[in-house]
């Protein structure tokens, strides 16, 4: 990307779906989700789903990443590929199930506003905590942004096995 790029996040549409999969498919290869877990996701929470797009004067926004979260229960991670059926009661957590970045979006600062943007959702919706399931890849971001790894004994040790080896649950409080 050069200079004249500017990127941003928008909200995730039905129509954005064939992308997000393009993007996974890149980002994930590890990790691959059917369509109807993003669908559902998307249908269940649109305000946790958005686009990140670069923008000129002269283009059309080109989409280079995306970012699903969802209200959760603080130690319950959905497994992978899996879909939830509903959003849990009395959700505690917002819950990040996946960012995925082009390699072209990487050090546009993304991350670091999709994290901002997971908080103000968090905050405005009166959760107290962020979670989510990282990858080893991804583990030294999320240490760097302040979220710890979290013990939830063998029901998470369980859900996490799904995903892979390596996988670390991590949380961090709400910034008000």
């Amino acid at each position: 990307m050069n200079g004249r790029w500017r990127p941003i996040w928008r909200p995730m549409e039905p129509a954005d779906l064939d992308r997000v999969m393009a993007i996974a498919e890149v980002v994930h290869p590890d990790y691959p989700e059917d369509r109807a877990v993003f669908a559902e996701r998307l249908a269940l929470y649109p305000d946790g789903c958005a686009m990140a797009e670069t923008h000129a004067a002269e283009a059309d926004g080109v989409c280079i990443g995306y970012i699903v979260m969802h209200p959760g229960r603080l130690g319950t991670p959905p497994p992978l590929d899996s879909p939830l059926g509903a959003l849990p009661e009395a959700p505690d957590c917002l819950y990040l199930h996946d960012v995925a970045l082009l390699p072209a979006a990487r050090g546009l600062g993304l991350g670091v506003a999709a994290l901002e943007r997971m908080n103000a959702l968090a905050a405005r919706q009166g959760f107290r905590w962020l979670a989510l399931t990282s990858t080893p890849g991804a583990r030294a971001f999320w240490d760097a942004q302040g979220f710890l790894p979290q013990d939830g004994g063998p029901g998470l040790a369980a859900k996490l096995a799904s995903y892979g080896g390596g996988m670390t649950y991590m949380a961090k409080p709400v910034k008000k």
